[in-house]
């Protein structure tokens, strides 16, 4: 088996550029799906079972996705044509989403439209997203593979602040960010439209960038697949269902799972009660149809985009520690801090200092665990369909967590910025359960 080239950097750098476009469209969602079920009118208990489709789309498409991809060669490539129909297809639902409430439905007829909408959005992200992660996986070396990740988190924060910041700036400039009771302002709806347009843009760049290596040129570099496409486990001979992978993954994979559950429990939390703590801490308010309900959620994506740029200051950090566990705890410790401090502070450029330590932990949720799984994964076979199955690392504990939320805010008081704190102390379990992780260099 040949020993894969290093790339120069803008070769690792087209790999993941249409990552930005992806992630303005995963920030709009993320930002706003909130604000936008508040406005249609949910009761705040029950904002977290919204949540539980993007992640339950995540675990169903990624896997598939991952797996039918490693199965796939075309004249456009192996990866490249799941991300470019995942784009086209959340492009169009992104145009439809942000306008449940302007069709003239009753309340309830609304959100089963939004709920819709919501899932067509997240399967389609997810499936332009895991290419992404793939295209690293088969063409990059193990030496180049943590500078290759960590131009994806910077892609991905870039997008991020773009996409958070975008109702802000749109409001700034004079579109409406109040409507009648039930309608989503304007200035979230035009969001929407632009990052979707930037979105199409960026994925038709890395579909033109790309060339991807044919099944000759992939066996020759990964000794994982035969001319012919039929994967092949490492000295197997024979195709393999889900469980019989998940059954012969590394420790590795498990372990660095469980770090996994914690953390993104604690960011679901995040996304789905930020609105309503900044609202309560900084806006006094709880009262989705009023305007400073709508200024503070137009701060959260601006604050959504504080936590990006600090994570993105971190990232460049993060290759600096000798010791890649040491470095994953640290950040999962510095971004507890901060989710403690934000019912706290009542001033809203207060608020900055909270998120730019939570974008430390994010940072690291995006580099390390992929670059720990990809590493441990050397001579298993099935890439795709391992990181697509690990994907079940990020959406099982959002699901529990969403499943969870309305009897956690019940039990922690009823205030949405209590959740906060929630979050913190999963961060800090996660940190410590890095410990337990076996690092393959």
């Amino acid at each position: 088996m040949k020993q894969k080239p290093n790339l120069p950097f803008w070769s690792l750098w087209n790999l993941s550029f249409g990552f930005f476009g992806v992630q303005i469209a995963y920030a709009l969602q993320s930002a706003n799906i909130s604000r936008i079920f508040a406005t249609l009118g949910a009761d705040p208990h029950n904002l977290s079972y919204f949540w539980i489709l993007p992640p339950l789309m995540g675990i169903l498409v990624q896997p598939i996705v991952g797996t039918l991809s490693d199965r796939t060669w075309t004249r456009w490539g192996r990866r490249i044509p799941y991300l470019f129909i995942g784009a086209a297809v959340a492009v169009l639902v992104m145009c439809l989403l942000p306008n449940a409430g302007s069709l003239g439905l009753t309340v309830s007829a609304a959100m089963l439209f939004g709920l819709i909408a919501l899932m067509f959005l997240d399967t389609s992200i997810n499936m332009a997203m895991q290419p992404f992660k793939m295209l690293v996986g088969d063409m990059v070396n193990e030496q180049q593979k943590a500078k290759a990740y960590s131009i994806q988190s910077f892609l991905c924060n870039a997008g991020s602040v773009a996409g958070y910041l975008f109702p802000f700036i749109f409001t700034f400039i004079g579109i409406s960010n109040v409507a009648e009771k039930g309608v989503i302002p304007d200035s979230v709806i035009w969001s929407f439209y632009i990052g979707a347009a930037i979105l199409i843009l960026c994925v038709i760049y890395t579909t033109l960038k790309v060339k991807e290596w044919n099944p000759k040129e992939y066996a020759e570099y990964n000794g994982s697949l035969t001319p012919d496409s039929s994967p092949k486990g490492e000295g197997s001979g024979d195709k393999s269902d889900w469980i019989s992978l998940l059954r012969k993954a590394p420790s590795t994979f498990w372990k660095v799972g469980l770090v996994q559950f914690f953390c993104w429990a604690a960011f679901l939390y995040m996304w789905n009660y930020t609105t309503g703590a900044i609202a309560e801490t900084v806006w006094d308010t709880t009262d989705p149809a009023s305007e400073p309900f709508q200024a503070a959620g137009n701060w959260v994506g601006v604050l959504f985009a504080v936590q990006a740029i600090g994570s993105v200051v971190w990232a460049a950090l993060l290759p600096q520690f000798k010791n890649t566990k040491v470095a994953y705890a640290v950040s999962l410790i510095i971004g507890a801090i901060g989710f403690a401090m934000v019912p706290f502070l009542h001033n809203q450029y207060l608020q900055f200092i909270p998120f730019l330590l939570i974008g430390c932990a994010w940072a690291a949720m995006l580099a390390m665990p992929f670059t720990f799984v990809t590493n441990a994964l050397q001579g298993y076979g099935h890439m795709g369909a391992y990181l697509g199955l690990f994907n079940g690392t990020i959406c099982v504990p959002q699901i529990v967590a969403a499943l969870c939320g309305g009897l956690i805010l019940s039990v922690v008081g009823h205030h949405q910025s209590t959740m906060m704190l929630v979050s913190g102390v999963f961060l800090v379990i996660g940190a410590c359960c890095v410990t337990v992780i076996r690092d393959k260099k």
